[in-house]
């Protein structure tokens, strides 16, 4: 640090001339130009203070007669300055002067009066010895500030540490003492200088010499020393607590440092340290174990006055995207803002606590009915669902609540938790921004989720997932397009598992990633596996959920895959819903983007049951739309559906993209889009999802005469 510092010094050492002549200044210029110093010209006395105002300057060569102020009055002014008090002035002078003159120059502080004609080596000499001579001035002032600090700090720490620090030599005497010392003793610093260190030991008592001591041996020993429960006498007799280390100095000190902490404080810590263990750092509300503590009074109060008691479980809407795309900072502050609100709200004696990350919890006891929580619920949404500014950002969150009563939703804190809790995500799925009091049904359902999260995880981990394939036909031609790879799931005891019961439930705890990289090589393998069977061109398409879409690694590992498996890249299309295009767009079109040049095909699934705008779609890069089953299942018997659907396949045929129908169950729905000219069809009517050993068997082209006429399918 002090070497950085030096050389920097060394940077700027700058050469400062003054002439009021312009010719002189060239000549100086010249002449001077090219040393290892900054050259500076000025044509003024003015000019030149105000240069060394702003500058740090090494030497000046100073010219003695200037208009308006000469070369002495210039000197006389820097010697009255602090920052150019020691700054080397050489005068330089065309004119013979007088020794006056020559004394005068002296007396006003220059190092060296030359008069020119001069020798220009002689100059350059004498510059480099007082740049040098300066240089060294400066880096010993450096020194001498730096070790003037070392030497405050040094003493500021000893004197305002919080632990008694003595220092005694090996004859047991006390040499230094800082001022926590006297004081835990009671006395002066100086009263403790030079007196025995075992008269201040009451605990562990010691009446023998200092050279039978512990402190004495260890020392000896070159050891630390150290004693959780002594004790010392203050100068009135009274005793204090204290954690003594005692540790040696190097060799030539001939003594040890004995450190002192008062264990009453510590006693008066582990009490404050008992009151923050019950509040939250960030809010200063109640945290878990506070709340649980409130609670547990709360249900013992409500036991003995037989009144109402509630407690609603609060959760902030749309915090993470505010956390995630402002910074944490902003979220704390957001954090802060909400808890001011909430407790607005409240009673002063409710309690109301943060139970981590964006949730808080608020308990009423002394209610009359149900229906006065709501009423608080009610208004704790709308107070934090008003807008806010975060530095200088306006933002605006929801809230969704929950409310258990007790004791009809829980008879234990615990009990109480998970009911509010429940009823809180219940109010998420119900559209967020409301609340929902806890029923029984919410129970089982919660106890059902779980079972089937657990079945899941246990699935992946088995391998009890597998993949069916769908074909899709070419309508005019019966020519086999390709398949679509389905999820399907045989549960070992229920049986088979619908999937949209599962699959939603994959997405939302994100075990969706868990699989994404398993289907993606088990389709390919088996695609692979159909190459014999089938013409190159045949496609595999693979859904991607929204939560896999949003992946910023999804298209490196899918091409890892692809190059692993040896599989073309046009062969394979990924199929992502509107929803998941819809998220962010920026992000959307970067993705699809990467995927165009990895060179597989992009279909969007469901299209016309999501948002997606047109103006948007034309700027995705797709190649596929396919039409949501709903649409066909309705279109024969409803007007709007078969509009939407004719719409579709003519929005398709002008942007130049695939349309696939999906679902198709009946010869009537398969012939009305023949007649509206809709390419590409799948569902029951062709065939069901098949194993990939009998998709390996289904012809590369259908007969469609001779096509049997299926059933339509149990959902």
């Amino acid at each position: 640090m002090v070497q950085a510092q030096l050389m920097q010094e060394r940077i700027r050492q700058t050469l400062l001339v003054v002439d009021d002549r312009p010719d002189n200044l060239e000549s100086m210029e010249a002449l001077l130009d090219g040393g290892d110093w900054l050259l500076r010209c000025v044509d003024s006395g003015e000019a030149a203070l105000q240069c060394l105002l702003e500058e740090d300057v090494g030497l000046v060569l100073l010219d003695v007669q200037m208009p308006h102020m000469d070369g002495f009055e210039v000197a006389r002014l820097m010697r009255g300055n602090p920052r150019t008090r020691f700054t080397p002035i050489i005068f330089v002078s065309a004119i013979a002067q007088s020794e006056d003159a020559v004394l005068k120059g002296y007396a006003r502080g220059a190092v060296d009066f030359m008069l020119k004609p001069f020798d220009p080596k002689v100059l350059r000499r004498k510059i480099h010895a007082l740049l040098e001579h300066e240089r060294h001035r400066h880096e010993l002032l450096q020194l001498t500030r730096q070790l003037d600090g070392a030497r405050a700090f040094n003493a500021s720490v000893l004197d305002n540490a919080a632990e008694g620090i003595m220092v005694v030599g090996e004859d047991g005497l006390i040499r230094f003492a800082n001022p926590t010392m006297a004081q835990m003793l009671c006395c002066s610093v100086a009263e403790l200088q030079g007196s025995a260190m075992l008269t201040h030991l009451l605990a562990p008592h010691s009446d023998g010499e200092w050279q039978q001591s512990e402190f004495y041996r260890h020392w000896q020993r070159n050891q630390s020393y150290r004693l959780h429960d002594a004790s010392l006498r203050t100068r009135g007799g009274e005793c204090v607590p204290v954690a003594l280390s005692c540790s040696p100095l190097p060799g030539e000190q001939r003594a040890m440092v004995v450190l002192a902490l008062d264990m009453s404080v510590v006693r008066n810590l582990h009490a404050q340290l008992e009151s923050l263990a019950v509040t939250d750092a960030l809010t200063g509300l109640l945290n878990r174990r506070g709340f649980q503590q409130a609670l547990e009074a709360a249900i013992a109060r409500t036991e003995r006055s037989g009144q109402g008691l509630a407690v609603l479980y609060l959760d902030l809407d749309g915090f993470k995207r505010i956390n995630d795309s402002l910074g944490h900072d902003t979220g704390d502050l957001l954090l802060r803002r909400v808890a001011e609100q909430l407790k607005a709200c409240l009673r002063t004696y409710d309690a109301l606590a943060r139970m981590g990350g964006d949730e808080f919890i608020a308990i009423f006891d002394s209610l009359g009915h149900p229906e006065d929580a709501a009423r608080v619920a009610e208004k704790l949404i709308e107070q934090v669902s008003v807008r806010q500014s975060l530095n200088g950002i306006e933002v605006t969150v929801g809230a969704s609540v929950g409310i258990a009563c007790y004791p009809e939703c829980g008879q234990t804190v615990d009990g109480l938790l998970r009911a509010a809790d429940m009823a809180m995500y219940e109010a998420k799925r119900a559209g967020r921004q409301q609340y929902r009091f806890f029923s029984p049904e919410m129970n089982g359902r919660a106890r059902s989720r779980l079972m089937l999260e657990e079945s899941m995880r246990s699935a992946i981990e088995q391998e009890d997932f597998f993949l069916v394939y769908q074909p899709q036909i070419h309508l005019d031609s019966g020519r086999l397009r390709g398949f679509e790879a389905l999820l399907r799931w045989q549960h070992p005891v229920a049986g088979t598992v619908a999937p949209n019961v599962f699959i939603p439930l994959l997405e939302e705890t994100r075990l969706i990633n868990r699989l994404g990289d398993w289907i993606f090589r088990k389709g390919i393998e088996q695609r692979i596996g159909m190459s014999q069977y089938f013409a190159d061109d045949l496609v595999l398409s693979l859904n991607v959920s929204p939560v896999q879409f949003g992946m910023p690694q999804l298209v490196d590992d899918l091409q890892r895959i692809l190059e692993q498996q040896q599989l073309n890249p046009a062969q394979l299309e990924v199929e992502v819903t509107e929803g998941a295009l819809m998220q962010d767009l920026e992000t959307t079109r970067e993705q699809l983007r990467q995927l165009r040049l990895l060179g597989v095909k992009i279909a969007i699934d469901d299209f016309g049951t999501g948002y997606s705008s047109l103006a948007y779609l034309r700027h995705f890069e797709l190649d596929t739309l396919k039409i949501d089953r709903l649409f066909i299942a309705n279109m024969l018997d409803s007007p709007r559906d078969a509009a939407v659907v004719s719409t579709i396949i003519d929005l398709g045929r002008n942007l130049g993209l695939e349309v696939i129908a999906e679902g198709v169950e009946t010869l009537a729905q398969r012939d009305w889009l023949v007649e509206h000219r809709c390419p590409i069809m799948q569902g029951f009517l062709v065939a069901p999802g098949l194993a990939a050993a009998d998709a390996q068997r289904f012809p590369a082209q259908l007969d469609w005469e001779a096509l049997p006429l299926r059933s339509k399918p149990a959902h």
